[in-house]
């Protein structure tokens, strides 16, 4: 048989070249796609078991703290029960004692008491009859001094009277005189008047008749005047004639009431210049009688002057004093309410840590001294030698606040401990936080997780983080460290696993 040739493969052309290469690039494009999902649903599987054993662990985790917490507060209850009975007990005995020593103490009073009355019962007796013995004594000193007054108010009175009877004749004397002058001194006066009256008079008549004739003759001129304005005016304005003539019998009325005054005015004058007179003949009398008044009234304003400036020396000093009363009430007034506003912002704080306060806090509200005798001897003599006498005073004054500076000093080093306590916490915190972010970051896939240290990139066994620093925990009432939280972490994680 002959042997069936091979046949030659055509070569391909460039357009069958490129297709094929185009369906291999496909074709690898596919398988990366693929392989990008299988690897992207590998991960998102691989996170929710991650974030399942998480969550597993953090039950398991608060599960076996409460069981730890439990225990810790069952111990720290027991104590303080045990605590508590034993300060009750102690508190008990105290008040027992304080009670055996109070009755004591009110036996030996009202002995005293008894004692102190019949001795006071004795004196009272005794200053009884004392006060009698003086009362009979100023008894006789009081008559005989009223026997002598009433001789020397005797014999006063009998020289009064004569001398009183001696001055009311002189008076007599005085104003029979002084009658005699007022009546001749009153007769010269009214044949004074009488002649200046008839002189005054007679010009008044003068001077009005020469007036009455210049004014007829001003009148005369001006009534010829007034016709022609007249006439002129009742051309010129007959419309307001009517208004004149109201007018004109206003102006009538006007003058007779000008008449009546201007006799009003005459009788005053007349009134005015007899009153005049007699003011010049009483004014005759009483410059005598000034005289004597302005010497007394010389010496009153003397008198009245010193009067004046002792007033003004005593009105200043009590105005001085009275500005500083006033300043210094003001200034107590202000420190008093200082003070019961501090006290009554003390009594507020007080009632608000009340409320906080413990129980053995409640029972025992004042703590003893931690010092041995000796140590606390050695300080008071210390302190005694280095106190001054002022100092030692006002130390005295501030004994009762010992208690308070004793319950103040606990709170503020509680105070202290509990900053102290709470800057540890704080800085545990953000380690565990910086932890915890480390470790959501090493399971999370993402750009920013991807382009940092990754914990899941491990070469030769070993991760590219740095190791975390163990972070001791202390828990209330446990004697012993708590175990790393590298340790603990992987313990959870094996037994998720």
């Amino acid at each position: 048989m002959p042997k069936k040739e091979k046949k030659a493969k055509a070569p391909l052309s460039d357009e069958e070249q490129l297709l094929l290469f185009q369906q291999k690039l496909l074709a690898e494009e596919e398988m990366a796609k693929k392989k990008e999902r299988l690897l992207s649903q590998f991960l998102k599987d691989k996170l929710t078991k991650e974030e399942h054993n998480s969550a597993l662990n953090l039950n398991k985790i608060n599960t076996q703290w409460r069981t730890v917490l439990r225990e810790v507060k069952t111990r720290e209850l027991h104590k303080d029960i045990e605590i508590l009975s034993q300060t009750f007990e102690r508190v008990v005995d105290c008040k027992d004692n304080v009670i055996k020593s109070l009755a004591k103490d009110l036996s030996e009073a009202e002995e005293q008491y008894a004692r102190a009355l019949r001795s006071h019962l004795h004196n009272v007796d005794q200053l009884l009859a004392l006060q009698r013995h003086r009362l009979s004594l100023l008894e006789e000193s009081y008559n005989m001094e009223l026997e002598a007054l009433t001789k020397e108010f005797e014999t006063e009175r009998k020289t009064i009277i004569d001398q009183h009877e001696k001055e009311i004749h002189y008076l007599q004397d005085i104003f029979m005189a002084m009658e005699q002058n007022y009546i001749d001194s009153e007769y010269e006066s009214k044949l004074e008047f009488q002649s200046m009256w008839n002189d005054l008079k007679n010009m008044n008549l003068e001077e009005k008749h020469f007036l009455r004739l210049h004014l007829e003759n001003i009148v005369e001129d001006l009534w010829r005047k007034f016709q022609d304005v007249l006439k002129n005016y009742t051309d010129a304005t007959e419309d307001r004639k009517a208004a004149f003539e109201t007018l004109q019998v206003k102006d009538e009325k006007s003058s007779k009431e000008i008449e009546v005054q201007m006799k009003k005015i005459q009788k005053l004058q007349d009134a005015i210049t007899i009153s005049k007179g007699k003011i010049m003949i009483h004014s005759r009398e009483s410059e005598d009688e000034n005289r004597y008044i302005r010497n007394d009234k010389e010496l009153v304003l003397v008198q009245l002057r010193k009067l004046k400036a002792q007033r003004t020396q005593a009105r200043a000093a009590s105005q001085k004093n009275l500005v500083k009363l006033t300043l210094e009430s003001n200034a107590t007034l202000k420190a008093l309410r200082k003070i019961v506003d501090k006290g009554e912002k003390i009594l507020k704080l007080a009632e608000i840590c009340r409320k906080f306060e413990t129980e053995e806090e409640k029972v025992l509200p004042f703590y003893s001294s931690v010092l041995t005798p000796k140590e606390q001897e050695g300080i008071e003599e210390n302190n005694l030698e280095e106190l001054t006498e002022e100092l030692a005073k006002v130390m005295v004054d501030y004994t009762g606040m010992e208690n308070f500076w004793k319950r103040y000093n606990k709170v503020k080093l509680e105070q202290l401990s509990l900053q102290h306590r709470r800057a540890q916490l704080l800085d545990i915190n953000g380690k565990l936080r910086e932890m915890l972010k480390q470790y959501l970051d090493g399971i999370s896939v993402s750009d920013e997780v991807l382009s940092q240290l990754n914990p899941l990139f491990i070469v030769n066994y070993q991760s590219n983080l740095p190791q975390p620093l163990s972070i001791p925990i202390a828990h209330p009432g446990s004697t012993s460290p708590p175990a790393p939280w590298s340790d603990q972490r992987r313990s959870f994680f094996l037994g998720s696993s």
